[in-house]
This record gives C-alpha cells, sequence and structure tokens, in this order.
C-alpha cells in the first residue's frame, strides 16, 4: 500500500531521502491530475508525463503500476491510511460495521495535505470519462477488502472465510463510501475534508434503515 498522506511536521521528521521521495511521489499525483484534466487521460502519455515532472519511467514505477494507479492516489491513500488503523484498532464492545466506520473517519482525519480534497475531486470527476480507471478502482476494492479481511481474522475471533458478515459489512462500509463520494463531489463550491466526514457520517447512519427499507409498488 502507498504511504498515506501526514501532516507536515511528521513529514519534517524523516530522513531527507523519504522526503525526497515524497515529493516526488505528490508531484507525480499532482501533474497527473491536471494534465488529464486539460488534456483528458488518453490525451497524456506516460512519457509526457514523466518528462514534465522530470523524472524517469522507471522511478514513476517505483511509485505507481499505471496511470490508472497515479489517478486514482488520492483516495487510496485514504484508503491505506483505514488499513493502518484498522491493524491496530482495538474493539470496544461495538459492531464490526462500526468499528469499520470509526477506522474510516480516522483515517480520513489523516489526510491532512491541503490539496488533498481537491486531488480527490479531480480523481473522481475523471473516473466518469475514463472506463480503465472504473476497473482499476474495482480492482483496487477487491485488494483492500481482501487485505481487511485478513487483518480482521489475524487480529478478531471473526471467520472470514465460513461466515460471510465480515465481508458484507466491508461492503456496506464501501459502498456508503461511494454513496458520500458521490453527493460530497456533487456539492457546488470548494470542496474540503469536513464536507466529506459529513456525508460519510450521513451515509453510516442510513444504513440501518436500508437494511429494512420496504419496496411498496407505485400506486
Amino acid at each position: 500500500m502507498p504511504e498515506p498522506e501526514t501532516e507536515q511536521p511528521e513529514r519534517e521528521h524523516l530522513p531527507l531521502r523519504e522526503r525526497k521521495k515524497l515529493r516526488t511521489r505528490q508531484a507525480l499525483i499532482d501533474t497527473a491530475l491536471e494534465r488529464f484534466t486539460e488534456r483528458g487521460f488518453d490525451g497524456t502519455t506516460l512519457d509526457e508525463l514523466c518528462d514534465a515532472v522530470d523524472v524517469s519511467k522507471r522511478t514513476f514505477f517505483r511509485y505507481f503500476t499505471s496511470k490508472e494507479d497515479v489517478a486514482m492516489a488520492p483516495t487510496q491513500d485514504l484508503w491505506a491510511a483505514f488499513l493502518d488503523d484498522l491493524a491496530t484498532r482495538q474493539s470496544h464492545g461495538g459492531t464490526l460495521l462500526e468499528m469499520l466506520q470509526d477506522a474510516l473517519l480516522a483515517a480520513l482525519d489523516r489526510m491532512t495535505a491541503d490539496d488533498w480534497p481537491r486531488r480527490v475531486l479531480l480523481s473522481h470527476r475523471l473516473i466518469d470519462d475514463t472506463p480503465s480507471m472504473g476497473a482499476h478502482g474495482l480492482h483496487f476494492c477487491d485488494l483492500t477488502g481482501r487485505a481487511a479481511l485478513g487483518l480482521l481474522q489475524r487480529r478478531f475471533d471473526l471467520d472470514t472465510k465460513g461466515d460471510p458478515r465480515p465481508r458484507l459489512a466491508l461492503d456496506i462500509l464501501i459502498a456508503a463510501f461511494h454513496w458520500a463520494l458521490d453527493t460530497w463531489a456533487s456539492r457546488p463550491g470548494t470542496p474540503t475534508r469536513a464536507g466529506l466526514a459529513a456525508d460519510l457520517r450521513e451515509a453510516f447512519a442510513a444504513v440501518p434503515g436500508s437494511l429494512t427499507l420496504t419496496a411498496a409498488p407505485r400506486p
């Protein structure tokens, strides 16, 4: 998983080599999102992206697997932070879904870079016009779900293979996130991390009602 975004003071304590790596990675993300937005995803080659950041393709592939990967890095960083949180989070007697929701909100709190909301918005808008990004997102969701299930099985008394409930709880979490992201991205004005957190909480609050919602025929 990629290194999730952290507060600037934390970065300043990193060794110089690590700070340079983080700056290069961020330059690739920012340049990719700007160029993909201006010229289209297919209108920007990987060579052009690397030239713009003054790195080799070999260096690019140290950070990302593809153009889709760099374009979706902002939300992938969020889910990397979610897995990091889940690796140490303690159960406090609530439901598994509540624990997962708390872990995702805690991960969102770690996305403190000033431009992170704008990066997420640009990335989200690109998906509608780029089928390969949608496919990449589905693959990433599957990998993240498997990693989360592995963490749950190792850390808690859960049967993640024979019992469908842990997987369903994760799927509900991911579905709620996508609703919140779509809602947040459709709002006018400047996107904020607090706004996304509010939409996430609204989605989480709607989950119990969605499980008992009936479908009455139209009159």
